[in-house]
């Protein structure tokens, strides 16, 4: 509920979120900033995401960022030269520097909350095997993981991490309960829902839904999400909010 609290104390005071996105791969962004909630935050300026391309700040004529890692190994590494010029051009007073790499820490709801209370973030997409260690070492301020598995470019999880905390900023979303409701709120999954017709193919919806009993519909949800965490994810169980 962190997240939900900084939602509502913010609402009122909110200033947009500012990202400068370094990637190898501007124009894959750029489509998933027209689309759905995204797409409306953006217009509505909610949020402003800038992505650069990391070859702008290459120093030779073949725009190169990348080199083999020192001690041998496949795959290459991104340089530390246009990542330090990119990041000192792109910096301000209250940047935060945010690097998306599998050995991070995990992207949660609680940490979305808390990164949509900052003013400006410069995202860092990894490529290859990586970013060079000195840059983070040096600049980066966080080092997030959006799971325990590998993608092509670290584009995509920049993508999922700017969807996941757009949601908390105020006016995002249509309704604010829809905070509430999402799996993972007070370390539960979320309940079954069900829609119109209440019986398709002899397939029927759970009575306690169509009572009208909200006291009731609570409670079965409730217990739905606890039997759903148990078998699925135990280990929220064990992690209280």
């Amino acid at each position: 509920m962190l997240a939900l609290t900084r939602y509502r104390m913010n609402k009122k005071s909110f200033s947009p979120l500012s990202i400068d996105l370094l990637t190898l791969f501007p124009r894959m962004i750029r489509g998933f900033l027209e689309e759905s909630i995204i797409g409306r935050a953006v217009a509505k300026e909610i949020v402003h995401v800038r992505p650069h391309d990391l070859r702008d700040w290459s120093t030779d004529k073949r725009r190169t960022v990348d080199d083999r890692p020192f001690g041998g190994g496949a795959g290459m590494l991104l340089r530390p030269e246009p990542l330090f010029a990119a990041i000192e051009a792109l910096r301000t007073p209250c940047s935060h520097v945010l690097y998306m790499t599998p050995d991070g820490e995990p992207l949660t709801s609680e940490l979305a909350g808390e990164l949509a209370g900052l003013s400006h973030w410069i995202l860092i997409s990894g490529h290859y095997e990586g970013i060079d260690q000195r840059v983070r070492d040096y600049l980066v301020d966080r080092e997030i993981s959006i799971g325990d598995y590998i993608l092509t470019n670290g584009t995509l999880a920049s993508a999922v991490l700017i969807d996941t905390v757009v949601r908390y900023l105020p006016g995002a979303l249509g309704e604010e309960i829809s905070l509430t409701q999402d799996s993972y709120n007070n370390n539960l999954l979320t309940f079954p829902q069900y829609t119109r017709p209440a019986d398709f193919k002899g397939y029927t919806v759970p009575r306690v839904l169509l009572s009208g009993n909200h006291k009731a519909i609570a409670q079965w949800r409730h217990q739905r999400q606890v039997e759903k965490t148990r078998q699925r994810r135990p280990d929220l169980l064990s992690h209280p909010s």
